[in-house]
C-alpha cells in the first residue's frame, strides 16, 4: 500500500498509526495537497490527503473509509472499531466528532491563511464549534475510567482525538488550552507518549 500525505495532517496521521499498529507494511509519500498537487491528482482527482493506494491499484480517498477497509483485513477481535453495540456506534460518534473538529480547525486555518480579510463571522463560528466539540469530548472522556476510550486496548477513537488535538495545538497556538479540558489533555499526553505516535509524527508545516 501507499499512504499519501504529510503526518502533520491528523487525517493522514490516524491512518498511518492504524497501519503501523496493524503491522501492515506501506510506503509513505509525504506529499502536500498544495505543493505536490500534480503528483497527487493522478491518484485522487480531489487532490486531497490522505490518499491510500491499495496493492491492487484501487484508491481510497477518505480516512474513515480507509480505517473501515483496514479493519476488514484483521480478525474481528483485533479491530480498532468495536464490533458489537453499543460500543460500535459510540466509538464511531467519538471519531466523527474528532474528525469534524479537525475539519473546523482546518477551515479556520485556511480562512486566516488564504483570505486577505478574514470573515469574523466565519472565524467566530469555527471557534464556537471547536470549543463546543471539545466540551462534548471532555465530558465523554471524563466519564470513562478505562486506559483507552473503550476499554483496555487502543482504538480508532483514541487515535483520532489525540491526532486532532495535536493539530489544533500546532496550527492554532493559543486558540484553546487543554488545561480547560483535563480529561482530553491527559488522554492526549498518554497517546503522544506511545512509540507509534512518536514514530508517525511530524511538526505542523503551514502550506506555502
Amino acid at each position: 500500500m501507499i499512504l499519501i500525505g504529510q503526518y502533520d495532517s491528523p487525517f493522514v496521521r490516524r491512518v498511518g498509526i492504524a497501519l503501523t499498529l496493524y503491522g501492515i507494511s506501506f510506503e509513505h509519500r509525504p506529499w502536500s495537497a498544495f505543493g505536490d498537487a500534480d503528483e497527487i491528482r493522478p491518484y485522487n482527482p480531489l487532490t486531497r490527503v490522505p490518499t491510500l493506494v491499495l496493492d491492487n491499484g484501487e484508491v481510497l480517498i477518505e480516512s474513515h473509509l480507509m480505517l473501515d477497509y483496514l479493519d476488514g483485513l484483521v480478525p474481528a477481535d483485533h479491530r480498532m472499531f468495536p464490533v458489537s453495540e453499543p460500543a460500535r456506534h459510540q466509538a464511531l460518534k467519538v471519531s466523527a466528532l474528532a474528525t469534524g473538529l479537525g475539519d473546523k480547525a482546518v477551515s479556520l486555518f485556511y480562512e486566516k491563511r488564504l483570505h486577505e480579510k478574514v470573515s469574523d463571522a466565519w472565524a467566530s463560528r469555527c471557534r464556537t464549534q471547536i470549543e463546543t466539540v471539545l466540551a462534548a469530548l471532555e465530558t465523554e472522556r471524563a466519564g470513562r475510567s478505562t486506559p483507552y476510550w473503550f476499554g483496555e486496548r487502543i482504538g480508532h477513537a483514541d487515535i483520532a482525538v489525540a491526532a486532532v488535538l495535536r493539530f489544533i495545538g500546532e496550527a492554532h497556538p493559543g486558540l484553546v488550552s487543554l488545561a480547560d479540558f483535563p480529561a482530553l489533555g491527559s488522554h492526549a499526553e498518554r497517546m503522544e507518549a506511545l512509540a507509534v505516535f512518536q514514530e508517525i509524527s511530524q511538526p505542523f508545516i503551514a502550506p506555502a
